[in-house]
Formats: structure tokens, C-alpha cells, sequence
């Protein structure tokens, strides 16, 4: 059945740019044909310049001819191969710019759907929204951040009072203390802190008065 209707081939398919790659490969190869046939001729030249007239030189003219057809055929063909490479890279610009523009063309319908489900007035309304909320915000926090100073003014009558006031209150305080039992007294009145039973009354007062 193969051999009837053949088989598929796996083969890759050809691309522009592997045609392209070929063409310019083929034109490298004539390159240097050429220049290999402009060495000859170039040989040639020198050894007819120094020759005379003869059958020799003419025979000698006739293989650089030769030499001279090749190379202008090699330079005809350089030149088709060159055009047509030229050619396909201008058919693989033009199918970019296709692709390019195709994407485009995708790109501004799916724009057009998502803004044309946009509502301007809708975003305006938000915007001022938030400027309002951001105003009282600002009210709040200058209200809980509202410091609780002294009044700047100070009545020199009462700060007169307020310290008589505190000077009495100091001379009260030192009266009191003179009349108190002094603090190495009450450590000798009061129990010691390791024994478990109170001493008795009398003990106290015999020791109190001793002291005095």
C-alpha cells in the first residue's frame, strides 16, 4: 500500500527563514568560486603581460577566457540567488507586519470589551467617595490626637495661694512629726519580729520609760 499511494512523510515542513538560510549559503559558496577563479585570471594576466606574440600567448588567452565565462556565470547566478533571498526576506517582513497588525486587531477588541464595561460616572462617584471619607478621617485623628495642654495665661493671685498654700501644709506636716514617737522608739516598742507571743503591757511601759 506504501509503495501505491506512498506514506506520509515526518519531514518537517520548510520555513521561510530555512529557505532564506539555504539561498545564502549556496550565494557563500559561489563567493568563493569566484574569487578562486579571479586568483586564476588574475595569474594569467601576469604571465600574458610578459609574454610577445605567438601561439603560445594566444593559447594562453583562450584558457583565461574560459576562466572569464565561468566567473560571469558564477556572478549571474550570485546575483538571482541574492535577489532571491532578498525577496523572501521582504515576504517574511511583510508576513510579521500581518502578524503584528492581527495582534493588534485582537488587542483593541478585548480593550474595547473591557473598558466599554466601564462607568465613568461610577468611578467619579467612588473618587469623591473616598476624598469625603478621607476628610473625616483626618477630623477623627486631629480629634483623638488634640492635646490637653495648661492654659497659656497664669493668674499670679492664684499661684500666690497655691503656694502659701503648700508652705502651711509643709509647716503642718513638720508639726505633726515632732510629736511623733521617733522611729528608733518605735523599734524598741515594737514585739521583735521572731518571737510568737506579744510581751506584756507592763514590760513595755517599764522600757519606754527607762529610755526616757
Amino acid at each position: 500500500m506504501n509503495r501505491l499511494f506512498g506514506s506520509k512523510s515526518t519531514a518537517p515542513k520548510p520555513t521561510l527563514d530555512g529557505a532564506i538560510s539555504k539561498v545564502d549559503d549556496r550565494v557563500s559558496n559561489i563567493d568563493v568560486k569566484l574569487a578562486a577563479l579571479n586568483s586564476e585570471l588574475s595569474t594569467y594576466q601576469a604571465k600574458l603581460s610578459k609574454m610577445r606574440d605567438g601561439p603560445g600567448k594566444n593559447a594562453l588567452r583562450q584558457k583565461a577566457l574560459k576562466i572569464l565565462q565561468r566567473r560571469k556565470q558564477y556572478e549571474a547566478q550570485r546575483d538571482q540567488l541574492s535577489q532571491q533571498s532578498w525577496n523572501m526576506e521582504q515576504a517574511g517582513m511583510m508576513q510579521d507586519n500581518l502578524k503584528e497588525l492581527d495582534a493588534m486587531k485582537t488587542t483593541t477588541k478585548e480593550l474595547k470589551k473591557q473598558y466599554g464595561k466601564v462607568d465613568i460616572d461610577k468611578i467619579e462617584q467612588m473618587q469623591d467617595e473616598m476624598a469625603d471619607l478621607m476628610e473625616v478621617g483626618n477630623e477623627i485623628q486631629e480629634s483623638i490626637s488634640r492635646a490637653y495642654d495648661l492654659p497659656e495665661e497664669v493668674d499670679e493671685a492664684d499661684l500666690d495661694a497655691e503656694l502659701e498654700a503648700l508652705g502651711e501644709e509643709s509647716m503642718f506636716d513638720s508639726a505633726i512629726g515632732e510629736d511623733a514617737v521617733p522611729s528608733f522608739l518605735q523599734d524598741e516598742v515594737a514585739p521583735p519580729q521572731f518571737i510568737d507571743e506579744p510581751p506584756e503591757q507592763a514590760k513595755v511601759k517599764e522600757a519606754a520609760g527607762g529610755l526616757g
